[in-house]
Parts: C-alpha cells; structure tokens; sequence
C-alpha cells in the first residue's frame, strides 16, 4: 500500500510539474526583456508597455557639459514615446539587430537580466505582477564608454 502511494505522489508531482513547467518562468523573463529591446527594433509602442512596470525607471551615468558626472533618467513614459518613434525611420538599428539576454539570477518573483544589444548594455530588474514578468528597473550604458558625454 505504501509503495502504492509513493508512486502515485510521485506522477501527481510529475504531471504537475510538467503543466507548470509549460512555459518555464526563464522563457518568460527573457521574452519580457525581449519585448522591450524588440519593441524599439519594431516601433510597438504596446509591446514596449507589454514589457514595463508602469513605475518602471532608465538610469545611465553621464558626462555633462561641465565635466560632472550625472546621473539621467527616463521615465516609463518616455520608454513608451522611444518605442513609437526613435526608429520610426527604420535606420537607427542594423538590419539584424544583435540582441543577447542573459538571466543573472531570478528567485519567486523578482530577477536580474543582462541585454547586450547592438551599441549598449542594459542591467534590467523585472518584477513578476499579476503573473507577468515586467521590467521594473533598467541601468544602461554604452558599450563605447566615450559616447557617455554631452556635446
């Protein structure tokens, strides 16, 4: 009788695994880092929102005008305005744009993610909400550390 109920807790815990292990959670937090560098590639303004926390924040260390060092910020809205218009012309982006995501870690709810894509990086924290994977923080910089200066 015992054997009995080892095996058949051990194909509930099978079947069950393989219904949440559908759509794993690495899939759907590269996709939400995905919708975010793709909806720039595409000019998807939904898709950009698809991706992003409403209190989503872009952070880059920058060079201003009078050699200080400062820290600039985007916003959620904005993200949403680059999403619709910075390749409206479809040339700010090679033809095969280069992407690479990388999951630093992820536990429960919340994961750190590495975009390498064409001329920057992005270091995105994602929060999972309602279960959606969302990018809730982003810290980025060029990959060519000279472009980080005001002209």
């Amino acid at each position: 009788m015992k054997a009995y109920i080892a095996l058949l807790m051990i194909g509930c815990s099978i079947f069950s695994a393989g219904v949440i292990a559908s759509e794993p959670e690495s899939k759907r937090i590269k996709q939400a880092a995905l919708d975010y560098i793709e909806s720039q590639h595409q000019v998807d303004k939904k898709r950009m929102a698809r991706a992003l926390h409403p209190e989503m924040k872009k952070r880059t260390w920058w060079i201003d005008k009078n050699q200080s060092d400062v820290v600039m910020e985007t916003s959620y809205d904005t993200m949403l305005k680059v999403a619709q218009t910075y390749n409206a012309d479809g040339r700010q982006f090679p033809e095969q744009p280069s992407k690479k995501v990388e999951i630093l870690d992820w536990d429960h709810r919340v994961a750190s993610v590495k975009l390498t894509a064409d001329d920057w990086i992005d270091y995105m924290h994602l929060v999972k909400v309602n279960g959606e994977w969302k990018v809730i923080n982003v810290l980025w910089q060029y990959k060519d550390h000279k472009r980080h200066k005001s002209r």
